[in-house]
């Protein structure tokens, strides 16, 4: 693990990593796929650990992708990037943009509440041919049902020049008025980067509000009021501190183990079935790491399951969604429909159609 001096108050220290609070901060890990339609939907997953955040059913009518555009020489890969399709406007508080959930667990060591709240410092590096103010806003206790114990806090950016990538860092004081108090594994921490945003929602910029709401300054700028607007984000880092500190670069398998507790996908050559009846199979698959909670377990439409029987493939000509599904946050049973001539026995993983996913099992959120 490799040691960093940083400067804290004036005096040179030492950070010993796992400073990033973020998930997939250079936006490497995509297991659902490198190309999605923004919409109306609120927590649409694009790469993982980053979704839409959408307010009052606003259109964030965008098309969403993993880019290899990148800032030169900072060690990046990727990026996201988010295209406008078409122009869209906000009325009655409606919002657009991309936000992170993180766990109330993961941030207890934030002691929010009490007088030693810790400061956060986000950086990033970002990208757009819209210049102008832009907004970030941290909320906290979204998971709670109690919307008195919402807070959020805006801060502005600007971006300077069009079409080149800028670096920008923001500091957020501690809340010291309000823990962070939603169910140990449940939504506690957003951060949410706002694209467009009604004044119905505007908020004050560098203080503390109790709110529930989504919402930016009376500055944003308006990025859905053109077709060819672009917006770039990648080397997202949240840090305890104030100071921003070089980008904690993990490797793939690091980043992508954090992300399956939240989603995973399964493929052919992972599953083991069991007969149920001559028609119908049960799949088992053990989960890679244990999930947040109990996933929801789906099948991609169009898909089919197949097994290896006397070396031949048994397969399900059923390619409608998961059927009968169970789930615990480390082991997922289905049973399939759609088999043709199952007999009592185990049928091995291994198949011609290896390499193909099959089910996905989801906990984010």
């Amino acid at each position: 693990m490799a040691l960093i001096k940083v400067k804290e108050r004036g005096r040179e220290t030492v950070n010993l990593g796992r400073r990033n609070i973020l998930y997939n901060g250079a936006m490497q890990v995509a297991q659902r796929g490198t190309s999605f339609s923004g919409g109306t939907s609120n927590a649409l997953y694009t790469v993982d650990r980053f979704a839409t955040a959408v307010g009052s059913s606003f259109n964030l009518d965008t098309t969403i992708t993993q880019s290899t555009t990148v800032p030169s020489g900072e060690g990046f890969k990727y990026s996201l990037k988010v295209e406008a399709d078409a122009v869209v406007s906000t009325s009655s508080g409606q919002n657009g943009g991309i936000t992170q959930r993180i766990e109330a667990q993961d941030v207890d060591r934030l002691v929010y509440g009490t007088s030693g709240a810790k400061t956060l410092t986000l950086s990033f590096w970002v990208r757009s041919n819209k210049t102008g103010i832009y907004c970030a806003q941290l909320q906290t206790n979204i998971g709670n049902s109690d919307g008195a114990h919402r807070y959020s806090h805006v801060k502005e950016y600007t971006i300077s020049s069009a079409n080149t990538w800028e670096k920008k860092t923001l500091t957020f004081p501690g809340h010291t008025g309000q823990v962070i108090n939603s169910s140990p594994n449940n939504d506690g921490l957003r951060i949410n980067w706002w694209l467009t945003s009604d004044a119905a929602d505007n908020q004050s910029a560098d203080t503390w509000s109790q709110t529930p709401a989504y919402g930016s300054t009376s500055n944003q700028v308006d990025f859905m009021d053109s077709a060819s607007n672009e917006w770039y984000l990648t080397g997202c880092q949240l840090e305890v501190g104030d100071t921003a500190t070089e980008f904690e670069h993990r490797s793939f398998g690091e980043e992508l183990a954090l992300c399956q507790r939240y989603y995973q996908t399964f493929q052919n050559g992972q599953l083991v079935g069991t007969r149920n009846t001559s028609t119908r199979v049960r799949i088992h698959a053990a989960t890679t790491v244990h999930m947040r909670g109990n996933p929801t377990v789906g099948r991609p439409s169009g898909t089919e399951v197949a097994f290896q029987k006397d070396g031949s493939s048994l397969t399900s000509t059923n390619t409608s969604p998961a059927q009968s599904a169970t789930s615990t946050s480390h082991y997922i049973v289905m049973d399939l429909a759609g088999f043709t001539g199952a007999v009592d026995r185990t049928y091995g993983g291994a198949s011609n159609h290896a390499g193909i996913t099959v089910l996905t099992a989801e906990a984010e959120l």
